[in-house]
């Protein structure tokens, strides 16, 4: 089965948000803690090592990319279990990304959030971003993890598409 992309991009003051939600059958603070604490975050984006706090860097090793490179992380904000904010700058730019987390009768949602100032490569950071979320799900679910392959290319017109649709 193909995965279905979900995100959506909603114009901000400075720029636009792409905007991806997940939903699981958990408590708020295990959900916190398969993005925050490094062993689980292993399971489906990769490892981090520091003195996580706000206003501190740590590295991170992207478990799932090319070379599964270490990259610096700023932590903007943490408000356990509801709000972490990060942001990061590399060959591929200046990356402000939030995660924000509420629970409601036993369901937690989780509201991933990319500030983008400008929709470039929004056809292959969409996807990527998906296929992500999704082996965060499959990593708490404990079902095989999914390939990149069906997210990219597959995913990329959708994604080209949210972004041709802007108020110019």
């Amino acid at each position: 089965m193909k995965p279905v992309p979900s995100g959506r991009l909603m114009p901000t003051a400075d720029g636009t948000d792409l905007i991806l939600t997940r939903t699981f059958r958990a408590p708020i603070e295990d959900v916190w803690a398969s993005v925050t604490e490094s062993e689980r975050t292993a399971r489906w984006f990769g490892p981090w090592e520091g003195d996580a706090a706000p206003g501190r860097t740590v590295r991170v090793r992207m478990a799932f990319e090319e070379g599964e490179a270490w990259t610096e992380v700023r932590i903007d904000a943490c408000e356990p279990p509801r709000h972490l904010a990060v942001s990061t700058s590399d060959e591929a730019g200046d990356w402000r990304m939030e995660l924000r987390l509420s629970e409601s009768a036993g369901t937690t949602e989780l509201q991933f959030v990319h500030h983008l100032t400008a929709t470039k490569g929004i056809g292959e950071i969409g996807p990527g971003w998906e296929y992500y979320l999704d082996m965060l799900v499959a990593s708490r679910d404990g079902t095989p993890a999914p390939s990149f392959d069906d997210y990219y290319p597959s995913q990329q017109a959708y994604f080209e598409s949210l972004a041709d649709q802007l108020p110019s």
